[in-house]
Parts: structure tokens; C-alpha cells; sequence
């Protein structure tokens, strides 16, 4: 099954000339999930090679504008796009998909205020599931008091009621959802205010049938391929039982993505633990290590942070993004401007030893992610 990643904003703050605002899409065999939705993603999805009415899925990191603006808009272009269901139904959104959209205490209330405020109905229902945020995920004036976000109101009436998630004490994360591929966990950072990471982790990759020892044993393809290829054991006529691991080659590991919101800090050693070996990690480099001091009190990480934190792991690889928008990209360097190639260097400095391979995000870059090997 491929995998791959595509950046459509690796600036922080605000979308420039030379960067978006921060959005990537983990696209899977057709599916396509959302991580953060600046301003402007909608505009940089169709510069892009993915379609937006493919996303199914929406991951909100914080509720910074540079995370969240794009949005409310985004929807409303999808809907734009979404072929219109037979008037004559009394409630036709309910033949499409819902996109469910995941992200922190407030998402909800954003979305519905938003939408309701201009008016925009939707071709298509949709789901916010929030997670609900610790006290030490952000500095005291970083919280957002309950009156702030409550929800006042009836549902958007392309709304559909989403579940609240709780923290795992004992794991120090959230579980999101479990599904026949994928299982897709959050854990906490420490920002300005409450910001999330996300893990995408792949179930193992059943292994091949060994077609010939198949027909070797008489059994002819069929209902019985399908029932070893689940890992059922099957009798023969002969009253022979052959199990999966007979007729099954070594499984493929599941793959392992992990993408960090904004943050100074990973909360808790049960993430790192979770996100061990990823194949890719995607930290915030936001400042150059010289500027560590501002980037921490903003709440913000350098490439020795981003560093550090892909070390703890033992990730296959970092990738760098969010930069501030000082750094321009490889290709627009004029003589004065700070290069963002420095942020790389520093990172692999920082990573001297391991063998963690140290990418620079860039808008609009694609980045495969391959099957592992057996074990």
C-alpha cells in the first residue's frame, strides 16, 4: 500500500509569498487526512496534486490562527465541489460520508459559530471530536476558560454530535479511532496554548500466500485464500488443518508517522515511548538554535529540540518545518537573507551518530514513505 506526505505549508504565523501557513496531508491508497489547515490551504490544495474533496479525515494540532483559519473555507469549497444530492430527499446529506474532524476543546464551538455566522450550508455532514486538554499543556493565560468554550446553540445542521476524548492516564495519550489499517493516537505538548501531536501507526501488513505450496497441499484459490490471508486456519477434505503461519510469508511491519503541532515539549515519556522507531517524525523547527530563548518563550522549538526529541524516539527520520517566515526557501535566496538550509545543518549536527536522516520540509514537497521489510 503507498504512503507519502505532502507539505502545502511549512511557514508559521501567516502565509507569505514563499510559504503557507501550516497544513501537510498523509495520503493513503486514495484517502487523504488533513493535519492543520492555515489560511490559504484551500489555495495551495489546488496548486497541489491532491484533489480536497478526497480529504475524509482533519487533524487540528492548536487553535492558532495559522493552524486553523483555512478551515471554515476549506469546507465550503469541498461542499462547492461535492456533486448536489437528489432535492428530492429530505435530508440528502445523509447519503455522504461524514468528515470527522479532530483537534482540541473549542474546535467545535470555532466551526459552529463560523459556519453559522455566514450562513454556509454543506453537501456533506461532518463531526468535530475534541480532545479535552490538561492544565500543564500551556501557561495559565494560555487555558481557555469554559465560558469560552461552550457550546451555545443548537448543531449546525450539517452536524453531526462528535465524542469528547479524555487522556489515557495510563498511556498519557488519546486514542482517536481504530480501524482495520490504522490506529491514530494524540498526546500533549506544551505551547502557548494547548497543542497536540498525532500518531499514525499501521497494523501489520498480512504477508503473501505461498501460492505454490497452496496448490501443493490442493487447495485451488477461493474462499479458503481469503480465510488463510485473515489468519483463520482452514481443514482440508482430508481432515488436515493448515494454519496462516504455514502458507503465509513473514508480515510486512506496519508503517509509523508521527506530526507535531507547535510546541516547546513533549508532556509525559508515553509518546516518546508510542512514537518509538516512526519513520518519519514532523517536529516545528520555528527559530535557529541562537534564538532558543525567544523560540521557548513563544513556546516554539529549534532544530537541537526537534533534535532531541526524534533522538528519545530513534526516528528514522526528522522532518523540519514551520519555519518563521526570516527563512527563505533554497531557492529564493537573496545575499542577506538567513538561509533555512542553517536549520537542517543544525539538526544533523545535533544528530551526529545516529542514523536519523534530517529533511527540510518545503511547500509542496512529497515525501514517500516505503513499506518496511519483514522482520
Amino acid at each position: 500500500m503507498s504512503m507519502d506526505v505532502t507539505f502545502l505549508g511549512t511557514g508559521s504565523a501567516y502565509p507569505s509569498p514563499h510559504r503557507g501557513a501550516s497544513a501537510l496531508v498523509l495520503r493513503t491508497e486514495g484517502d487523504c487526512w488533513l493535519f492543520d489547515c492555515g489560511e490559504g490551504t484551500q489555495t495551495q490544495l489546488m496548486k497541489s496534486p491532491i484533489r480536497a474533496g478526497r480529504i475524509t479525515k482533519v487533524f487540528i494540532s492548536h487553535l492558532h490562527g495559522d493552524h486553523l483559519f483555512g478551515l471554515p473555507g476549506l469546507l465550503c469549497t469541498v461542499s462547492l465541489n461535492t456533486n448536489r444530492p437528489d432535492p428530492t430527499q429530505p435530508e440528502p446529506q445523509q447519503n455522504q460520508p461524514c468528515v470527522d474532524i479532530y483537534g482540541p476543546r473549542g474546535l467545535r464551538h470555532f466551526l459552529r459559530v463560523t459556519l453559522g455566522l455566514t450562513g454556509s450550508q454543506l453537501l456533506f455532514p461532518y463531526a468535530v471530536h475534541e480532545l479535552d486538554p490538561t492544565p500543564d499543556q500551556s501557561p495559565a493565560e494560555g487555558q481557555l476558560s469554559p465560558e469560552v468554550t461552550a457550546e451555545h446553540g443548537p448543531l449546525h445542521p450539517q452536524e453531526r454530535l462528535g465524542r469528547t476524548i479524555s487522556l489515557d492516564v495510563s498511556s498519557a495519550t488519546y486514542l482517536l479511532f481504530e480501524e482495520k489499517k490504522f490506529v491514530v493516537k494524540a498526546f500533549r505538548l506544551f505551547h502557548r496554548i494547548p497543542s497536540f501531536g498525532f500518531c499514525v501507526m499501521e497494523r501489520d501488513i498480512p504477508g503473501r500466500l505461498k501460492t505454490e505450496l497452496l496448490k501443493e497441499l490442493g487447495l485451488r484459490p477461493g474462499p479458503l485464500y481469503g480465510r488463510l490471508k485473515a489468519g483463520e486456519a482452514v481443514t482440508l477434505e482430508n481432515g488436515r488443518v493448515v494454519s496462516p503461519a504455514e502458507v503465509l510469508e513473514e508480515a510486512i511491519p506496519g508503517r509509523k508517522v508521527c506530526i507535531l503541532g507547535d510546541c516547546s515539549a513533549v508532556l509525559g515519556e508515553g509518546p516518546l515511548s508510542m512514537c518509538s522507531a516512526a519513520d518519519v517524525l514532523i517536529h516545528e523547527a520555528t527559530l535557529a538554535n541562537e534564538h532558543r530563548e525567544k523560540a521557548v518563550e513563544h513556546g516554539h522549538s529549534t532544530p537541537e529540540m526537534a533534535a532531541a526529541v526524534a533522538k528519545a524516539c530513534c526516528a528514522r527520520r526528522l522532518v523540519l518545518y514551520h519555519f518563521s517566515q526570516r527563512y527563505k526557501p533554497c531557492a529564493l535566496l537573496k545575499e542577506g537573507d538567513d538561509d533555512v538550509s542553517q536549520l537542517k545543518r543544525q539538526a544533523e549536527d545535533a544528530l551526529k551518530g545516529s542514523e536519523t536522516e534530517v529533511i527540510l520540509a518545503e511547500d509542496f514537497l512529497t515525501l514517500a514513505i516505503p513499506l518496511r521489510r519483514p522482520r
